[in-house]
């Protein structure tokens, strides 16, 4: 049989994140990279292998978004940091993606988009209509969302007769991160309380709005329709100065944060996640340990633990890399995990 020819994609951003997606992108047969949008500037111009210490591509990497609407491509990683988690406008991203699916481009991004349906119909049209026109689809993927806290609980079900109550439980160490940009200026670590209070308020909002779309897609999944999403977070400050890849942190400056968002009904939760950030897990003993829990309380009780993913990064990037075949054989439309060939169960549901 005749081999398919590699599908064509665009790397749009080449951060933390987009560099391991690029990588991939260039080594990967079933690949052909059609494009890089950067966006900065000293980067224009370079060949993409040079980015990722790779031989040169023959792809020029370009900061003029027209350039890559113009282009023929099956797919566009979208890999930027989004914009509502500095505390711009979500509708930026929305733009841009609707452009994206318009011109004829399947999209997958790591900024939200896991289940759309959470910002209500209106959006979710917008997004369709882009699709229609472009003949595409849309999915948004990641480590956590787009892995730990929908699809690894939904798989979990398929072995539920009934389920009352799922939680899931990360901890992620940053002290390897090298983006100062993502570990300062969103997260807030290394800054003092008060200016942490302050620093800290876009990233809030981006965070409830992120996994409000996660707990949301699983309830809808298990057919539980829920009032509420609620949230809360809390920091602790480092008893003693420290390195971390992003920068150093300094006594009485944040080094770690907790974050709970729970799906309720009728006020009692009906799904939980906690997050965890450490800033260097080793110098911060509050909380939990690095790795991840998923907890089904019904029948059967289930829990699975997994241990420190090694590198975050490379995990939310080759979840999307991965789903790129699967993306650009589905019909258009908005896609989540429940519509991509994953095998997931759904077990009765029995609510207080």
């Amino acid at each position: 049989m005749p081999l398919s020819p590699p599908l064509r994609v665009v790397q749009w951003a080449t951060g933390a994140v987009g560099r391991y997606s690029l990588r991939s992108l260039i080594t990967r047969p079933e690949f052909e990279l059609a494009g890089v949008l950067v966006y900065d500037p000293a980067k224009a111009g370079r060949d993409a292998g040079e980015l990722v210490g790779l031989p040169e591509t023959g792809v020029a990497c370009t900061d003029e978004v027209e350039r890559i609407l113009a282009l023929e491509a099956d797919c566009v990683l979208h890999m930027p940091l989004p914009a509502s988690s500095f505390g711009g406008d979500h509708m930026a991203d929305v733009e841009t993606i609707c452009a994206l699916l318009a011109s004829g481009k399947n999209v997958i991004t790591t900024t939200g988009f896991v289940y759309p349906a959470c910002y209500g119909p209106g959006l979710v049209d917008r997004l369709e209509a882009a699709c229609r026109t472009g003949g595409t689809s849309l999915h948004g993927t990641g480590i956590n969302p787009g892995f730990v806290s929908d699809l690894l609980p939904l798989a979990l079900t398929g072995l539920s007769g009934r389920i009352d109550h799922v939680y899931i439980r990360e901890c992620s160490d940053f002290r390897g991160h090298p983006s100062r940009q993502m570990v300062a200026g969103l997260m807030g670590f290394t800054l003092s309380a008060k200016d942490y209070t302050v620093a800290v308020r876009p990233f809030r909002a981006f965070q409830r709005a992120l996994f409000a779309e996660s707990v949301q897609l699983v309830a809808a999944a298990l057919g539980v329709t829920l009032d509420e999403v609620e949230e809360s977070d809390e920091f602790e400050l480092a008893t003693e100065e420290f390195e971390i890849a992003a920068g150093v942190v300094r006594p009485d400056t944040v080094c770690a944060s907790r974050w709970t968002f729970s799906g309720l009904v009728r006020g009692r939760p009906f799904m939980t996640v906690e997050c965890v950030y450490k800033a260097d897990a080793t110098r911060v003993g509050r909380w939990s340990a690095p790795g991840f829990t998923v907890h089904i309380d019904g029948v059967p009780q289930m829990t699975v633990t997994g241990g420190e993913v090694s590198d975050g990064l490379a995990g939310a990037a080759s979840h999307a890399v991965n789903s790129i075949a699967a993306v650009c054989a589905a019909p258009p439309g908005v896609r989540t995990v429940l519509d991509l060939p994953l095998a997931t169960g759904r077990g009765t549901v029995r609510l207080a």
